[in-house]
This record gives structure tokens, C-alpha cells and sequence, in this order.
């Protein structure tokens, strides 16, 4: 059973503690206030709440429990179920129930206690195997003292709740302790200074003066012992008291990877595949942010290694591999990095795809494509929309994987690496620092004001005489390893009052090297610093939308600090030096200085309301809009004017959506036009007809996310 995890029995126990008293005092609340919307929807997402959290540890009575709970709270919050006494009373009593059953189950799957509940059959289930890597469950707990034992022992906590809100005001008094430590130096600075004047005038003093100049001396030396004293408790005290707050928001790697399994399963079977997961270093620690933050890239290469990498179960035998293909899903680290792996052995990347996809979508020229090498390659998959699926299906093909991978990553301060061998696998490295609160900064100082680099993003820093730099193509650059880079004034890219002086011309300037993922740049600064750890404070709304800032800092000094992100840093210094990206494939298409037309989408569907509706929101995003009313209307308005894609139902009289893509197909100009099937109709069978007759993408309207139709006509043509 997975609650004999002690992990997932410790966060299960204490979660429905919370979701159950919340719900008690909700619906004793909507007793005495029953029109009170507030309070039935915080009673109903409690309710949803506790129902997704049994689902995921597979326990299916308290799932189904929490269901019911939940459907007559979602009637009343519609108006069709009215809040009355007796309907409050059976809501208790159903909330009794659910605790009940919560209790026998933790019951049952103590650590190490026999177990007397089912494990749910999507647990146990091939294809996915969880390896002798993971964590071995925790030793069993004693047993719970009888009702003698109880009252001797009298009422007892053994642990309390900590919310990750408390965490960072606590880590930020600590920040607070820091900088009054290092206010406290430096008033035993300013005593040292006091006592060396004083000793120096008593010099030049009347005898009779100077017992009494000794008496002040000697008290003001005593007030500087016992300063110095409170100096080193206070930084005993605030060191001990960082190291505990930051310990205690470290969590096993285990909270996240017990998510996967199932996931893993279910897309396998989904899929058609045979897929065994391995889960290694489960036990690595890190940050409770990390492990949030990491959890949806995490799940996206994770369908990917399945939908992409991983082969059906015949290809792989016919290629000498076992049916059953490998994922593996790893994290090791140190005290202040962490590595996120994720493996497998399936088909590699497909370097030549790749290169097909980045020539239709002009994401680079051909020159440069052709210069490109393999690893240059892999990297294009990180580009916005970027997809070698050919049909566009929930798992893949949508092109908003990989680069919101790579953006989350960057967020968190990380990089990603990608290796990958034909018909060996792929592999997808994660490094990340292990926490967010604290963070290493190159400090230097522009017109008076501290700035702060992230040290993993400093090349070297140096100083350059005017000689060394270059005008290449009309920007000034430097040298950095071999290579010309741009080089600006940092106070130009953050467009700072004053005149910074000229590049070129002058003594010679502090210069720091940057890089951002495979690019470099160089910034001058008045002066580099020093290297520091500082606490990152939380971003204020203020500067949500402020380019080029991560957070702020304050100093020992006291002084304020902007930490800044070289990743938003390099996009203003390809604005500053005039770089540009290469052109969109709309503008590419109409050539060089003309506007772009809007591209054209033929939509066939026979609903006038379901027509109106996509019209709406094709139009919205740019696109003009040719409806038909079925495929046959659909077909002859081909005839009359170019169109960029079809948009097309399936369940169409006169003519089906599936005859009008087989006969578009058949004729020699539309062989490539894109064609994005919106329909009700979902079973596997339909989606391999759509496959085979040439269709592009298969969006089932249960499903449909105008998000989805979008991302898949931005994908396709622009």
C-alpha cells in the first residue's frame, strides 16, 4: 500500500486532519449563515480538495465518500439543493463517515502494521514497476498506548503544522538578525575609533585631567568587552537560527517522485506501451519551493520520454530491445546543488526531424542550420512551439512542452542539459539550486547603487582596457574565451539616469561576463565587489513585470540590493546592440518590408452555435475566417481563394469531415495544408482514421480548450 510510506503517511494524516476540522467548521457555519456563498466554497473545495488526495494515494472509499460529499455541496453552491438544518445534519454525518474510514485506513497502513485495506489495482498493475531503489519504508511505530495509559500521560501534540508562509517570515527575522549582527560590528567599530581619539587628546592633556579621562577609557573599554560579547552570541544565535528555518523547508525528493507512478502507468496503457519506472535518490533533499516548481516540467518530459522516446512494444522487439521500455527518473545533490534527472531508453531524438521542423517554421536560416551541430540541434526543441509530432494528440504534439520546461527552469535559476543517442535514448539533466532563500551574488556597484549577479551566471569578471574591445558589425564586443560578445554599460540596459561614458574611450572599465544558457555577454560596471550570500526577499507585486529583476537583497552593510537575471539582462542587450531575432514565419512569408496578411482558416462545421463560437475565438487571435456549413460547402469554397489550414467537425451531413480531409488530400496543393479535426467523437478508431486520411491534430470537443485549437494553429502555421 503507498501509505506505508512513512512519508505519505505523516503528510496524509495530518492533511485530512486539517481538510476534515475545515469542513466541520464550514458546515456548522452554513448552519447558523446559510446563505453565506463564502463558507459553502470553502466547504466544497475542501471537500474537492480531500477527494484529489485520496484518488492520488489510490484509496478508493474515501475518494468515493468525499465524491458524494462534494456533488451535494456543488448542487447547493447551483441552487439546486437547498441549505437547511437537516441537509447540514447529513453532511456531518457524512464528514463522520469519511473520518472513519480515514482512521481505519491509517489504521490499517501504519508503517509497518499489517495492512487490511486492498491496494488498488492501479497501484499494482504492470507496466510500471517501482524499483528496490526507492526509499525502504520507515521502521513500524509503536503501538498507540491504551485508554490507562492515555490519561496518565494526559492530552499531547507530538507535532504541529508549520505553513510555508510562517517558513519565510521566519527567514526573513532571520535576515533581520543578520543585519542587526552587522550593525552591532560596527558600533564596536565606532567604539575602537572612540577609544583611539580618546587616548590621543589624553596625551596632550593636564595631569589633573587625565584620572578622570582614564575612568571614561576604562568604562567605555568595558562597554566595547561586553558589545563584542553580545556581538558573537547574537551571531552564534542568528547563524543557528538561518540553518534551522532553511532545514526545515527541505523535503525528500520521495513527496514528488510517489506522483509518477500512476501517471506513468496510465499514459502507457493510453499509449499502447509496456513502460517500467525506476525512481532513484528519493531521498535527496530540497527546498519545498523546488520541489513544487519542478513538478510540471518534471511531468512534461515525462510524457514526452513516453509519447516521443519510448517505442511500441513490436517496434522494439523488431529492433533487439525488450517489450517493455525504461524510464528513469533520478535526483542527487549537495548541500547547495541538486540534479533532477530524467532518462530512457527508447528511440533518441530525431535529429533530422528536428532539422525538418526548424526549416518549415524558419526558426533559423539555412546557413545557420547547416552549421549547426548535433548538440546545437537537440537544443532547438527548447524553441517556443517547437514540435516533431506529426499528429497532435493530449500527450504530444502541441508544441508548449519543452519550452515552458526550459523557462521554469531558468525561473528557478537553473539550466537544463540534453544528450541524447539514435535508437539508445535521451536524457534530460536538471541543475538547480537546492534552496531558493538564500542565494550567491556577484555585488557590484553602478552610479552609487549595489547590484547583484547570480554567481552560477558569472563567466569571470575583469578589467579591459580600451583596446581590447572590438566593433564588430557595428556594436562594441570583447573577447570572452576565444569568441567576440556584446558588451554594454549595465547603467544603459537598465536605462539609469546619468551619461555612462563612452565604451571605448577612458581608463579602463570593471567588465563582467555573463552567460545565459549557450549565450554570452559582457556588462560594465564602476566596480565588482565582492561575492556575497544573501537572502532573497520575495518579489513584491510591485516589480512583478519589472524587466531584468529577480528579487532584492538587503546587505550586511544594510544597504539594498537588486539581484538581476541574465537571462532577461541578455534579451536587453540584444535590444540595446540592435540583434535581432530571426523572422516569423508570417513575416517570412510575405517577404522582406511587406505586411503580413492574416492567415486564412477554412472552418467547416455544421452547428451554427458550435460555429459561431470557434469563429469567435479564431478571430480573436488574428486569423480571418471562411465558415462553411459541412464538408461539401467546405470543399467548393476551396476552389475560390487560398486558405493556411482546415478547422473541421467530423459529423457532417452531405459530407463528413473525414471524406472532406481524404479528398483534400487527393489534390497536389493542399497535399501540406494543415487540417485540426474538432469533434465528439473519441475512441482510438477515430483517431487512427484522422491519422491515417492526413489530418494534422485530433481535439475531442468533450476536451475542448480553445487553448489547445490555438496552441495547435500556432504550431502548424504561425
Amino acid at each position: 500500500m503507498i501509505l506505508n510510506d512513512q512519508t505519505l503517511y505523516d503528510l496524509f494524516k495530518a492533511e485530512t486532519e486539517d481538510h476534515l476540522q475545515s469542513l466541520d467548521e464550514a458546515l456548522l457555519g452554513l448552519e447558523s449563515m446559510p446563505q453565506d456563498s463564502a463558507l459553502l466554497e470553502e466547504a466544497f473545495r475542501e471537500a474537492h480538495t480531500l477527494k484529489g488526495s485520496a484518488r492520488m494515494l489510490g484509496l478508493t472509499g474515501i475518494q468515493m465518500l468525499a465524491h458524494a460529499l462534494e456533488d451535494g455541496l456543488n448542487a447547493a453552491r447551483q441552487g439546486t439543493r437547498a441549505i437547511n438544518a437537516e441537509v447540514i445534519s447529513g453532511m456531518l454525518r457524512e464528514v463522520e463517515e469519511i473520518r472513519n474510514r480515514v482512521d481505519e485506513t491509517l489504521r490499517a497502513a501504519r508503517p509497518g502494521a499489517a495492512t487490511a485495506v486492498p491496494v488498488p489495482a492501479a497501484v499494482t498493475t504492470r507496466p510500471v514497476a517501482v524499483p528496490a531503489q526507492a526509499p525502504a519504508p520507515a521502521p513500524a511505530a509503536p503501538a498507540a498506548p491504551g485508554p490507562a495509559a492515555a490519561v496518565e500521560d494526559g492530552f499531547r501534540i507530538d507535532s504541529v503544522r508549520v505553513g510555508t508562509k510562517r517558513l519565510d517570515e521566519l527567514m526573513t527575522h532571520s535576515g533581520e538578525l543578520v543585519i542587526a549582527r552587522s550593525r552591532v560590528e560596527r558600533r564596536i567599530g565606532d567604539l575602537d575609533d572612540v577609544l583611539d581619539e580618546l587616548a590621543a587628546v589624553s596625551r596632550n592633556l593636564p595631569l589633573g585631567l587625565r584620572p578622570a579621562i582614564a575612568r571614561i577609557e576604562e568604562k567605555l573599554t568595558g562597554l566595547r568587552r561586553a558589545n563584542a560579547e553580545d556581538g558573537s552570541r547574537l551571531e552564534n544565535l542568528s547563524r543557528a537560527f538561518e540553518a534551522s528555518v532553511r532545514e526545515m523547508r527541505l523535503l525528500p525528493m520521495a513527496n514528488l517522485f510517489k506522483l509518477f507512478p500512476r501517471m506513468v502507468r496510465e499514459i502507457a496503457e493510453e499509449q499502447g506501451k509496456e513502460v517500467t519506472l525506476q525512481l532513484q535518490g528519493a531521498e535527496t533533499l530540497a527546498d519545498k519551493r523546488i520541489l513544487e516548481e519542478i513538478k510540471d516540467p518534471l511531468m512534461h518530459m515525462v510524457r514526452n520520454a513516453i509519447g516521443h522516446g519510448i517505442e511500441a512494444p513490436e517496434r522494439r522487439e523488431a529492433l533487439g530491445k525488450p517489450r517493455n521500455g525504461t524510464i528513469t527518473l533520478s535526483a542527487a545533490g549537495s548541500r547547495r546543488d541538486l540534479t533532477v534527472s530524467i532518462s530512457d531508453d527508447g528511440a533518441g531524438l530525431d535529429t533530422d526531424a528536428i532539422r525538418r521542423v526548424a526549416r518549415q517554421r524558419q526558426i533559423v536560416d539555412e546557413a545557420t542550420l547547416a552549421a549547426m551541430s548535433a548538440d546545437e540541434l537537440k537544443r532547438l526543441i527548447l524553441h517556443p512551439g517547437f514540435s516533431t509530432a506529426r499528429f497532435v494528440t493530449d500527450v504530444s504534439g502541441r508544441g508548449v512542452g519543452m519550452d515552458v520546461v526550459h523557462t521554469n527552469i531558468l525561473r528557478l535559476k537553473g539550466t537544463l542539459d540534453i544528450a541524447s543517442v539514435p535508437g539508445e535514448g535521451s536524457r534530460f539533466d536538471m541543475h538547480l539550486p537546492v534552496t531558493l532563500v538564500t542565494l550567491q551574488v556577484l555585488l557590484v556597484r553602478v552610479n552609487g547603487f549595489f547590484y547583484g549577479f547570480p554567481i552560477d551566471a558569472v563567466g569571470v569578471s575583469q578589467r579591459l582596457a580600451a583596446s581590447a574591445l572590438l566593433t564588430v558589425e557595428g556594436r562594441i564586443a570583447a573577447l570572452y574565451r576565444g569568441m567576440p560578445v556584446p558588451v554594454l554599460p549595465l547603467a544603459d540596459i537598465l536605462e539609469l539616469p546619468g551619461q555612462p561614458a563612452p565604451v571605448a574611450e577612458g581608463e579602463p572599465r570593471q567588465c563582467v561576463f555573463l552567460k545565459s544558457g549557450e549565450h554570452a555577454f559582457g556588462v560594465l560596471v564602476d566596480a565588482a565587489v565582492d561575492a556575497q550570500e544573501v537572502i532573497l526577499k520575495p518579489q513584491s507585486r510591485v516589480l512583478d513585470r519589472v524587466r531584468n529583476v529577480i528579487g532584492a537583497a538587503i546587505l550586511s552593510s544594510g544597504d539594498i540590493c537588486m539581484v538581476l537575471s541574465a537571462a532577461d539582462l541578455l534579451a536587453s542587450v540584444a535590444r540595446k546592440a540592435g540583434i535581432t531575432a530571426a523572422p516569423s514565419p508570417a513575416a517570412a512569408a510575405d517577404g522582406e518590408g511587406g505586411a503580413a496578411r492574416p492567415k486564412r482558416i477554412l472552418l467547416a462545421e455544421d452547428s451554427i452555435t458550435t460555429r459561431t463560437q470557434e469563429v469567435r475565438i479564431l478571430q480573436a487571435a488574428g486569423y480571418e475566417v471562411v465558415a462553411a456549413i459541412d464538408g461539401l460547402d467546405a470543399f467548393t469554397r476551396l476552389g475560390g481563394e487560398p486558405f493556411d489550414a482546415l478547422v473541421s467537425d467530423i459529423n457532417m451531413p452531405r459530407m463528413d469531415g473525414l471524406q472532406l480531409a481524404e479528398r483534400i488530400r487527393s489534390l497536389p496543393q493542399y497535399a501540406e495544408m494543415p487540417i485540426i479535426l474538432v469533434t465528439s467523437l473519441s475512441s482510438d478508431e477515430d483517431k487512427r482514421r484522422g491519422l491515417e486520411i492526413g489530418a494534422n491534430a485530433y481535439i475531442t470537443k468533450p476536451e475542448f480548450d480553445q487553448r489547445l485549437l490555438l496552441d495547435c494553429l500556432q504550431r502548424l502555421i504561425g
